[in-house]
């Protein structure tokens, strides 16, 4: 019997899948064929998308949260012509291939986010869903709607499961995001088996809770069904959508309902046997009809033409709301203001010493006032980190342009959406909470720093300086831990206007950063005196210098940076020539051309004390052979912060005495 060209091309993917699949050995094979369906219901019958312009802002997004499904992407994407070869099909899961062994962003056209880690691209989506909602309704009129898209996603047993989807799920249903449209694949079966044996919930009954439309399709094969229930989605304006669709892992192959279809290779055999059920030729592979290559062809071209369409109403728009197109355009281009430089505040020195979160706070304004994009919020905490907006309202049912997000306590969710932020683009997200819980937010920094994404991590009462809350609010390895994640950049500012700095450059890199910033109040230094701003420019700078070459240098973050030039200046009245270099940013440090660091930190200068709050891992080789760190390597204690300090080394007596110490018998440290 003649199969349909909907029928065709979905085996088609299904095939491309499996050939991938087994041609290096390696991946899931199960998840295509029982959810080629699905995906081909989006990408022909439902999504705006264009193939030839992979970045229209007003395209519609597509996750796939199963991430180890990603051959069944990267067959799709190659049939609508997002510039993938057959080529960079058979080199799936190869080394140097653009077809990794799970989805990754910025590696494939296409790709809207990198996932894999289940749950991830779930949240991720409930951020371009709130991204969507807070530019349609600041540049929306009623006679133009050009931010006008809906956010999908493909996602697993295994998602749900995870306890990121609860958190991410419960937020999107107090939101009302209307545009988010997620597809279960209801297969019933896990890496381990049956998923009887640990998620029995009754999954619609949870999402009705949390406030989300369900809808149940009972054949995931059947794309009429689909597609009804996808329309029926879309109608749903004030709740996102789940469509619980059964399917089954492995349709059509020897292992389908098993476990076995998981995660491995058909095996030639049970291969052969799948192409006989789908009436598929089995002498050749990598097989794509013609009517299936013709009927994506014309794919595109409606792809083309709807954004043209768009381009004709935002041209329209351009010429009767000009300044409101102008500042769209920068959004979407992340365009930073040359005003925003300027108008930083300088904090002086005759100011009362003031904590980093506090003048964090008051920086913010400012950058909220010159970035109409700038938006974010606190895990329920934004009293303590000082990171509301003020006068720019809480972003929720009925203010969508608002611009503070209320994430309740959950700080994951919080991570996660505020990436998926980043990459809908035309909006410069941050989040905020203690330092100690970025644990709880690790996984989604992580994929920060792999996707590249522009989101800003804020975390206050960085040390065990905040005093009575104790050892389990008191981090003490969360900074090595920040700064051994590649592609992340760590700052911990001295002072406020370190702190200025710090934001700036935040912004500026248009990377992934993490703010640490102190509970306790600081002094404030002489930001034109020291140099502060370009010094955090370059991630670390001399606050404090000896007439000569140095003795001894001090070297230190955030606020012991002031108890080193305590330091510098009890051993200047001991004859001993010190060097007290605030160090911000390890990582932006390390940036900089060897002239600069060597005029930081001369080689020559074998006796170096680093001061850190924080673990001792990770300073020892900048200390070297004849250096000393003073740090945190046991966890702090309920108290006074200033006594902890005290009784944890973090004075100016104890970094005096150890400074002498490694001096040794000679003070002043000359041969």
């Amino acid at each position: 019997m003649k199969q349909s060209i909907d029928e065709l091309s979905i085996n088609t993917l299904r095939m491309l899948s499996l050939d991938m699949v087994e041609k290096a050995q390696s991946g899931h094979p199960g998840l295509p064929l029982g959810g080629a369906a699905m995906v081909y219901v989006l990408y022909s019958r439902i999504m705006n998308h264009n193939p030839n312009n992979p970045k229209w802002p007003n395209r519609d997004r597509f996750l796939l949260s199963a991430g180890h499904g990603s051959a069944l992407l990267y067959s799709v994407l190659h049939l609508c012509g997002y510039g993938l070869t057959l080529e960079d099909l058979r080199q799936f899961r190869q080394a140097g291939s653009i077809t990794p062994g799970h989805p990754e962003y910025g590696m494939t056209a296409g790709v809207e986010a990198t996932t894999g880690p289940l749950g991830q691209g779930f949240a991720m989506g409930v951020g371009m869903a709130i991204a969507e909602k807070a530019l349609a309704d600041r540049y929306n009129t009623e006679e133009f709607n050009i931010v006008d898209h809906y956010t999908y996603a493909f996602v697993s047993d295994g998602d749900l499961m995870e306890g990121l989807t609860s958190e991410t799920a419960s937020l999107a249903g107090t939101l009302k995001l209307g545009k988010l449209i997620y597809l279960y694949d209801d297969n019933h079966i896990s890496l381990e088996g049956p998923t009887k044996a640990a998620f029995t919930e009754d999954v619609q009954q949870r999402f009705d809770a949390y406030g989300w439309h369900t809808l149940r399709v009972d054949d995931g094969n059947d794309i009429t069904k689909l597609t009804e229930a996808l329309h029926q989605a879309q109608k749903m304006i004030d709740k996102p959508s789940l469509i619980l669709a059964r399917t089954h892992i492995g349709f059509g192959s020897p292992k389908q309902d098993t476990a076995a279809a998981h995660g491995e290779p058909l095996g030639a055999e049970a291969l052969e046997k799948t192409k006989a059920f789908f009436d598929w030729p089995s002498d050749k592979s990598f097989y794509i009809p013609k009517e299936v290559a013709w009927h994506f062809e014309r794919l595109q071209e409606e792809g083309k033409r709807k954004e043209a369409e768009w381009k004709k109403l935002f041209a329209e728009y351009r010429q009767k709301l000009p300044e409101m197109a102008e500042q769209y355009e920068q959004d979407q281009a992340g365009k930073i203001k040359e005003k925003l430089w300027a108008g930083l505040p300088v904090f002086p020195v005759d100011e009362k010493p003031i904590a980093t979160r506090s003048a964090s706070g008051t920086i913010m304004q400012v950058i909220a006032e010159h970035m109409p994009g700038f938006i974010g919020g606190s895990a329920d905490l934004n009293p303590s980190t000082k990171t509301y907006l003020s006068g720019q309202g809480d972003f929720g049912t009925t203010d969508h342009a608002a611009r503070n997000i209320h994430y309740g306590v959950r700080e994951h969710a919080m991570g996660a959406i505020t990436n998926g932020i980043a990459l809908h683009g035309g909006l410069m997200p941050y989040s905020a909470t203690f330092f100690a819980f970025f644990d709880y937010m690790k996984p989604a920094i992580r994929l920060a720093a792999l996707m590249n994404a522009h989101a800003i991590f804020v975390f206050t009462h960085d040390s065990i300086g905040l005093g009575e809350d104790g050892p389990t609010h008191q981090p003490v390895e969360q900074l090595i831990s920040a700064r051994a994640v590649p592609n992340l950049t760590v700052i911990r500012p001295a002072d406020a206007n370190e702190t200025a700095a710090a934001w700036y450059m935040a912004i500026a890199r248009k990377s992934p950063t993490v703010l640490v910033l102190t509970r306790q109040n600081l002094p404030i230094f002489d930001a034109e005196k020291h140099g502060t701003f370009e010094g955090v420019s370059k991630g670390a700078y001399t606050v404090f210098d000896c007439a000569g070459i140095p003795d001894l240098l001090l070297i230190a973050t955030g606020s012991e940076v002031h108890l080193a030039v305590e330091a510098y200046k009890q051993l200047a009245k001991q004859g001993i020539m010190a060097r007290a270099i605030s160090m911000p940013s390890v990582e932006i440090f390390n940036e900089q051309d060897d002239a600069y660091k060597m005029s930081v930190i001369p080689p020559a200068v074998k006796k170096r004390l680093v001061i850190e709050a924080g673990s001792s891992v990770g300073w020892w080789k900048l200390a070297g052979d004849g250096g000393d760190v003073i740090g945190v390597d046991v966890f702090g204690e309920s108290g006074p912060g200033k006594i902890v300090f005290e009784r944890h080394g973090f004075t100016v007596e104890n970094i005096v005495a150890r400074a002498l110490q490694l001096l040794g018998d000679n003070p002043a440290g000359r041969n």
